[in-house]
């Protein structure tokens, strides 16, 4: 019984910024891997960040470097992404997710838990 919880979605403008949140409720073992994708309307979901609760690794796409950035608060087995410089091509659907299996991988396939997501809204 793991289920994610996605908030902080929201309209805004281009060079705007959000802060998303996904918190992790049920068993959680002492550390595990968690990302986030997004996926636009007819697109694939992608993947946009990712880190291991260790803090050893962190991932970003080529396309959010330097504007997103991954945390953790791991006392309330929390995910965020703080998303500056936001562009119109952000817009989507973002989905956190988590994986309680061992290697390291942004592939959606390999996550064992997802949120229902939150809707995030670019505008020019």
């Amino acid at each position: 019984q793991v289920q994610l919880v996605e908030s902080g979605g929201g309209s805004v403008q281009a060079g705007g910024s959000l802060r998303l949140s996904c918190a992790v409720y049920g068993y959680t073992p002492s550390n595990y891997y968690m990302g986030w994708f997004r996926q636009a309307p007819g697109k694939e979901r992608e993947g946009v960040a990712g880190l291991h609760t260790d803090g050893r690794r962190t991932y970003y796409a080529d396309s959010v470097k330097g504007r997103f950035t991954i945390s953790q608060d791991n006392a309330k087995n929390t995910l965020y992404l703080q998303m500056d410089s936001l562009k119109p091509e952000d817009t989507g659907m973002y989905f956190c997710a988590a994986k309680y299996t061992l290697g390291w991988t942004m592939r959606s396939s390999e996550y064992n838990y997802w949120g229902q997501g939150t809707q995030v809204t670019v505008s020019s």
